[in-house]
């Protein structure tokens, strides 16, 4: 990734080459034990690596690629099942616990201790947080609800996240 930001296409295509074989297994493999089809992969593939093309400005060549990719993959996979509305009809049986709650106390401690977080926040981050990463808004969305410039939001979601991630490893999250 660093070659192709650099401007090296030969570099930049076998980016996508590779990209394209791991995210292909990836998606398979997901949509494979819902019971979804090969060509909802196909598509998850194209759309991932679209976002992958379209972002490569925000990867930061300090961080770890990987992390950045499966992120988006991990983003793409979300969105395509929400878009297509994946109910719990459409999962066998055997893959149902895959998608229910393992333990509803450990869910109420873990949305606690999510609060107590985000309470250690200042208000506009605590907003762009809760209505880009927990209500699925888009930024544009956010931006329009919070009365902030997208720019803005995009800049409270990452410092708020960095600023939480700062309390959850002093051991203030709980």
């Amino acid at each position: 990734m660093r070659a192709a930001l650099d401007g090296d296409k030969a570099a930049y295509r076998t980016l996508l080459d590779r990209l394209s074989q791991h995210l292909r297994a990836y998606y398979r493999g997901k949509l494979a034990r819902i019971g979804r089809s090969q060509t909802e992969a196909e598509d998850l593939v194209q759309d991932a690596l679209l976002a992958i093309h379209t972002r490569q400005h925000t990867y930061d060549t300090d961080e770890p690629f990987t992390p950045w990719v499966q992120a988006i993959a991990r983003y793409k996979l979300i969105d395509h099942l929400r878009r297509n509305r994946l109910s719990m009809a459409d999962v066998p049986i055997e893959d149902a616990g895959d998608f229910e709650a393992r333990d509803d106390h450990t869910g109420s401690e873990s949305a606690h201790d999510l609060d107590r977080l985000l309470a250690g926040l200042p208000e506009k981050m605590r907003r762009a947080i809760r209505f880009v990463k927990l209500d699925g808004l888009s930024v544009a969305e956010a931006a329009q609800r919070c009365g902030m410039s997208e720019s803005a939001i995009k800049v409270s979601v990452h410092r708020g996240i960095k600023a939480m991630a700062t309390a959850i490893s002093q051991g203030k999250g709980r």
